[in-house]
Protein backbone atom coordinates (compact mmCIF):
# COMPACT_ATOMS: atom_id res chain seq x y z
CA UNK A 1 0.00 0.00 0.00
CA UNK A 2 3.41 1.91 1.02
CA UNK A 3 4.86 1.97 -2.60
CA UNK A 4 1.25 2.66 -4.31
CA UNK A 5 1.48 5.91 -2.48
CA UNK A 6 4.97 6.84 -3.08
CA UNK A 7 4.22 5.96 -6.90
CA UNK A 8 1.30 8.19 -7.10
CA UNK A 9 3.10 11.36 -7.04
CA UNK A 10 5.58 10.18 -9.60
CA UNK A 11 3.02 9.31 -11.91
CA UNK A 12 1.58 12.63 -11.45
CA UNK A 13 4.30 14.57 -11.74
CA UNK A 14 4.55 14.95 -15.81
CA UNK A 15 1.12 15.94 -16.03
CA UNK A 16 1.24 18.60 -13.20
CA UNK A 17 4.70 19.96 -14.81
CA UNK A 18 2.61 20.23 -18.23
CA UNK A 19 0.12 22.65 -16.48
CA UNK A 20 1.20 26.14 -17.45
CA UNK A 21 0.08 28.68 -15.01
CA UNK A 22 -2.84 31.58 -15.49
CA UNK A 23 -1.69 34.64 -16.37
CA UNK A 24 -2.70 38.11 -14.94
CA UNK A 25 -1.47 41.33 -16.28
CA UNK A 26 1.38 39.21 -17.62
CA UNK A 27 2.45 37.98 -14.79
CA UNK A 28 1.82 34.10 -13.55
CA UNK A 29 -1.62 33.24 -10.77
CA UNK A 30 -0.78 30.36 -9.03
CA UNK A 31 -2.12 31.11 -5.26
CA UNK A 32 -5.80 32.82 -4.75
CA UNK A 33 -5.65 36.29 -3.14
CA UNK A 34 -6.67 36.32 0.36
CA UNK A 35 -9.10 38.97 0.04
CA UNK A 36 -11.16 37.48 -2.43
CA UNK A 37 -14.96 36.94 -1.04
CA UNK A 38 -16.88 33.89 -2.69
CA UNK A 39 -20.47 34.49 -1.82
CA UNK A 40 -22.27 31.28 -1.03
CA UNK A 41 -24.95 31.46 -3.04
CA UNK A 42 -22.74 32.60 -6.11
CA UNK A 43 -22.86 29.30 -8.01
CA UNK A 44 -26.43 26.97 -8.22
CA UNK A 45 -26.72 24.20 -10.38
CA UNK A 46 -30.48 23.21 -10.92
CA UNK A 47 -30.74 20.02 -12.60
CA UNK A 48 -33.94 19.00 -13.09
CA UNK A 49 -35.98 20.79 -15.57
CA UNK A 50 -39.67 19.96 -16.08
CA UNK A 51 -42.06 20.77 -18.78
CA UNK A 52 -44.88 21.52 -16.37
CA UNK A 53 -46.92 20.42 -13.36
CA UNK A 54 -47.44 16.73 -15.02
CA UNK A 55 -44.11 15.81 -15.63
CA UNK A 56 -43.47 17.03 -12.43
CA UNK A 57 -45.70 14.55 -11.14
CA UNK A 58 -44.87 11.52 -13.57
CA UNK A 59 -41.07 12.18 -12.39
CA UNK A 60 -41.77 11.90 -8.82
CA UNK A 61 -43.81 8.89 -9.35
CA UNK A 62 -41.21 7.26 -11.75
CA UNK A 63 -38.62 7.90 -9.02
CA UNK A 64 -40.02 5.85 -5.89
CA UNK A 65 -41.50 3.11 -8.99
CA UNK A 66 -45.41 4.03 -7.56
CA UNK A 67 -48.10 2.37 -9.57
CA UNK A 68 -49.96 5.42 -11.38
CA UNK A 69 -53.33 3.62 -10.61
CA UNK A 70 -52.81 3.63 -6.72
CA UNK A 71 -51.17 7.27 -6.04
CA UNK A 72 -50.22 7.81 -2.13
CA UNK A 73 -51.46 11.74 -2.99
CA UNK A 74 -50.59 12.78 0.82
CA UNK A 75 -46.66 11.72 0.10
CA UNK A 76 -46.76 12.94 -3.68
CA UNK A 77 -48.59 16.16 -2.55
CA UNK A 78 -45.54 16.45 0.16
CA UNK A 79 -42.96 16.17 -2.26
CA UNK A 80 -44.82 18.51 -4.60
CA UNK A 81 -45.13 21.33 -2.56
CA UNK A 82 -41.49 20.81 -1.33
CA UNK A 83 -40.54 21.58 -5.12
CA UNK A 84 -42.66 24.64 -5.02
CA UNK A 85 -40.96 25.85 -2.47
CA UNK A 86 -37.32 25.11 -4.00
CA UNK A 87 -38.56 27.18 -7.20
CA UNK A 88 -38.80 29.55 -5.11
CA UNK A 89 -36.27 29.60 -3.21
CA UNK A 90 -34.12 29.40 -6.38
CA UNK A 91 -36.02 32.73 -7.88
CA UNK A 92 -37.55 30.76 -10.77
CA UNK A 93 -40.43 32.11 -12.05
CA UNK A 94 -43.22 30.11 -11.15
CA UNK A 95 -46.02 29.10 -14.04
CA UNK A 96 -49.47 29.04 -13.17
CA UNK A 97 -50.05 25.53 -13.76
CA UNK A 98 -47.76 24.44 -10.90
CA UNK A 99 -50.26 26.45 -8.41
CA UNK A 100 -53.28 25.38 -9.80
CA UNK A 101 -51.69 21.44 -9.32
CA UNK A 102 -50.98 21.91 -5.92
CA UNK A 103 -54.22 22.91 -5.28
CA UNK A 104 -55.95 20.34 -7.20
CA UNK A 105 -53.46 17.82 -4.80
CA UNK A 106 -54.55 19.62 -1.63
CA UNK A 107 -58.21 19.20 -2.29
CA UNK A 108 -57.67 15.44 -3.45
CA UNK A 109 -55.75 15.12 -0.14
CA UNK A 110 -58.69 16.63 1.52
CA UNK A 111 -61.49 14.28 0.08
CA UNK A 112 -59.75 11.32 0.94
CA UNK A 113 -58.64 12.30 4.42
CA UNK A 114 -62.58 13.27 5.04
CA UNK A 115 -64.83 10.70 6.18
CA UNK A 116 -67.56 9.44 3.35
CA UNK A 117 -70.53 7.13 3.44
CA UNK A 118 -70.81 4.31 1.23
CA UNK A 119 -73.66 5.74 -0.74
CA UNK A 120 -71.30 9.17 -1.40
CA UNK A 121 -68.22 6.99 -2.42
CA UNK A 122 -70.01 5.11 -4.97
CA UNK A 123 -71.46 7.84 -6.50
CA UNK A 124 -68.42 10.22 -6.20
CA UNK A 125 -65.53 7.64 -7.30
CA UNK A 126 -62.36 7.79 -6.40
CA UNK A 127 -61.12 11.50 -6.32
CA UNK A 128 -57.32 10.21 -8.07
CA UNK A 129 -59.08 9.39 -11.10
CA UNK A 130 -58.95 12.56 -13.02
CA UNK A 131 -55.53 13.00 -12.37
CA UNK A 132 -54.82 9.39 -13.00
CA UNK A 133 -56.17 9.49 -16.45
CA UNK A 134 -54.11 12.92 -17.31
CA UNK A 135 -51.33 11.40 -15.93
CA UNK A 136 -51.21 8.25 -17.98
CA UNK A 137 -52.49 10.28 -21.40
CA UNK A 138 -49.22 12.79 -20.47
CA UNK A 139 -47.43 9.57 -19.92
CA UNK A 140 -48.31 8.23 -22.97
CA UNK A 141 -47.80 11.26 -25.57
CA UNK A 142 -44.31 11.75 -23.45
CA UNK A 143 -43.15 8.78 -24.22
CA UNK A 144 -43.87 8.40 -28.11
CA UNK A 145 -42.17 12.18 -28.18
CA UNK A 146 -39.11 10.15 -26.78
CA UNK A 147 -39.51 7.62 -29.44
CA UNK A 148 -39.56 10.41 -31.96
CA UNK A 149 -36.71 12.06 -30.45
CA UNK A 150 -34.42 8.74 -30.70
CA UNK A 151 -34.84 8.24 -34.62
CA UNK A 152 -31.91 9.55 -36.90
CA UNK A 153 -32.06 13.42 -37.19
CA UNK A 154 -30.64 15.05 -40.44
CA UNK A 155 -27.73 17.62 -39.09
CA UNK A 156 -27.74 15.41 -35.60
CA UNK A 157 -26.95 12.20 -36.60
CA UNK A 158 -27.18 12.00 -40.12
CA UNK A 159 -24.71 13.79 -42.32
CA UNK A 160 -25.98 14.35 -45.92
CA UNK A 161 -22.81 14.19 -48.16
CA UNK A 162 -22.96 17.42 -50.80
CA UNK A 163 -21.29 17.80 -54.17
CA UNK A 164 -20.95 20.63 -56.49
CA UNK A 165 -21.89 20.09 -60.23
CA UNK A 166 -18.98 20.26 -62.12
CA UNK A 167 -19.09 23.73 -64.29
CA UNK A 168 -20.50 22.64 -67.44
CA UNK A 169 -20.09 24.40 -70.97
CA UNK A 170 -22.89 25.21 -72.97
CA UNK A 171 -21.72 24.90 -76.71
CA UNK A 172 -23.88 26.57 -78.73
CA UNK A 173 -24.66 25.05 -81.80
CA UNK A 174 -25.78 26.77 -84.98
CA UNK A 175 -28.25 26.50 -87.30
CA UNK A 176 -28.05 24.29 -90.27
CA UNK A 177 -29.76 26.99 -93.13
CA UNK A 178 -29.88 26.08 -96.72
CA UNK A 179 -29.83 28.65 -99.60
CA UNK A 180 -33.51 28.57 -100.25
CA UNK A 181 -34.41 29.23 -96.46
CA UNK A 182 -31.91 32.48 -96.90
CA UNK A 183 -33.70 33.47 -100.13
CA UNK A 184 -36.56 33.08 -98.64
CA UNK A 185 -35.79 35.31 -95.52
CA UNK A 186 -34.25 37.56 -97.84
CA UNK A 187 -37.72 38.05 -99.82
CA UNK A 188 -39.61 38.74 -96.35
CA UNK A 189 -37.49 41.29 -95.45
CA UNK A 190 -37.68 43.21 -98.76
CA UNK A 191 -41.59 42.39 -99.21
CA UNK A 192 -41.57 44.19 -95.23
CA UNK A 193 -39.59 46.74 -96.56
CA UNK A 194 -42.02 47.72 -99.00
CA UNK A 195 -44.76 48.49 -96.85
CA UNK A 196 -42.45 50.23 -94.79
CA UNK A 197 -41.34 52.64 -97.24
CA UNK A 198 -41.98 56.00 -97.14
CA UNK A 199 -42.38 59.19 -99.75
CA UNK A 200 -41.52 62.87 -99.22
CA UNK A 201 -43.80 65.36 -101.01
CA UNK A 202 -41.78 68.21 -101.70
CA UNK A 203 -43.26 71.55 -103.33
CA UNK A 204 -42.15 72.08 -107.11
CA UNK A 205 -39.32 74.60 -107.91
CA UNK A 206 -41.53 75.49 -110.78
CA UNK A 207 -44.80 76.49 -110.84
CA UNK A 208 -47.13 75.99 -113.91
CA UNK A 209 -49.33 78.42 -113.19
CA UNK A 210 -46.16 80.92 -113.00
CA UNK A 211 -45.01 79.58 -116.14
CA UNK A 212 -48.54 80.54 -117.77
CA UNK A 213 -48.30 84.07 -117.02
CA UNK A 214 -44.86 84.08 -118.21
CA UNK A 215 -45.41 82.58 -121.37
CA UNK A 216 -48.83 85.34 -121.44
CA UNK A 217 -46.20 87.90 -120.59
CA UNK A 218 -43.69 86.59 -123.36
CA UNK A 219 -46.89 86.92 -126.28
CA UNK A 220 -48.58 90.39 -125.49
CA UNK A 221 -47.32 91.87 -128.78
CA UNK A 222 -49.48 89.72 -130.49
CA UNK A 223 -47.20 88.59 -133.08
CA UNK A 224 -45.77 85.21 -133.45
CA UNK A 225 -43.42 83.67 -131.91
CA UNK A 226 -41.48 80.45 -132.55
CA UNK A 227 -42.27 77.13 -130.32
CA UNK A 228 -38.89 76.38 -129.35
CA UNK A 229 -37.69 79.83 -127.74
CA UNK A 230 -40.54 79.76 -124.53
CA UNK A 231 -38.47 76.64 -123.68
CA UNK A 232 -35.37 77.77 -121.88
CA UNK A 233 -32.05 75.02 -121.49
CA UNK A 234 -30.45 76.08 -118.25
CA UNK A 235 -33.88 74.40 -116.36
CA UNK A 236 -33.26 71.15 -117.76
CA UNK A 237 -36.07 68.52 -118.04
CA UNK A 238 -37.80 69.81 -115.11
CA UNK A 239 -38.33 73.38 -116.91
CA UNK A 240 -39.32 71.66 -120.10
CA UNK A 241 -42.14 69.72 -118.41
CA UNK A 242 -43.53 72.91 -116.72
CA UNK A 243 -43.29 75.01 -119.36
CA UNK A 244 -45.00 72.34 -121.88
CA UNK A 245 -48.01 71.61 -119.41
CA UNK A 246 -48.50 75.49 -119.38
CA UNK A 247 -48.53 76.20 -123.33
CA UNK A 248 -51.17 72.90 -122.99
CA UNK A 249 -53.36 75.12 -120.57
CA UNK A 250 -53.33 77.74 -122.17
CA UNK A 251 -54.48 76.34 -125.57
CA UNK A 252 -57.12 74.95 -123.30
CA UNK A 253 -58.22 77.97 -122.00
CA UNK A 254 -58.31 79.33 -125.56
CA UNK A 255 -55.61 81.80 -124.67
CA UNK A 256 -53.18 81.34 -126.96
CA UNK A 257 -53.36 79.54 -130.24
CA UNK A 258 -50.79 77.19 -132.20
CA UNK A 259 -50.03 77.51 -135.80
CA UNK A 260 -48.14 75.42 -137.94
CA UNK A 261 -47.82 75.91 -142.32
CA UNK A 262 -47.49 72.60 -143.31
CA UNK A 263 -46.21 68.74 -141.60
CA UNK A 264 -43.04 68.98 -139.98
CA UNK A 265 -42.65 72.61 -140.56
CA UNK A 266 -41.54 74.88 -137.14
CA UNK A 267 -44.79 75.54 -134.34
CA UNK A 268 -45.15 79.48 -133.97
CA UNK A 269 -47.19 80.48 -131.06
CA UNK A 270 -49.18 83.65 -130.55
CA UNK A 271 -51.84 85.28 -128.31
CA UNK A 272 -55.60 84.97 -129.15
CA UNK A 273 -57.29 88.42 -129.49
CA UNK A 274 -59.58 89.40 -127.13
Amino acid sequence: MSEIEEAQPVAEAPAAQSLSPALVYGEAFTELPMDLYIPPDALEVFLEAFEGPLDLLLYLIRKQNIDILDIPVAEITRQYMAYVELMKNVRLELAAEYLVMAAMLAEIKSRMLLPRSIEAEVEEGDPRAELMRRLQEYERFKAAAEGIDELSRVGRDVVVPRLDAPQAKVRKLLPQVSLEELLMSMAEVMRRNDLFESHQVTREALSTRERMSEVLDRLKGGGFMPFVELFTAEEGKLGVVVTFMAILELVKESLIELVQNEPFAPIHVRARAE
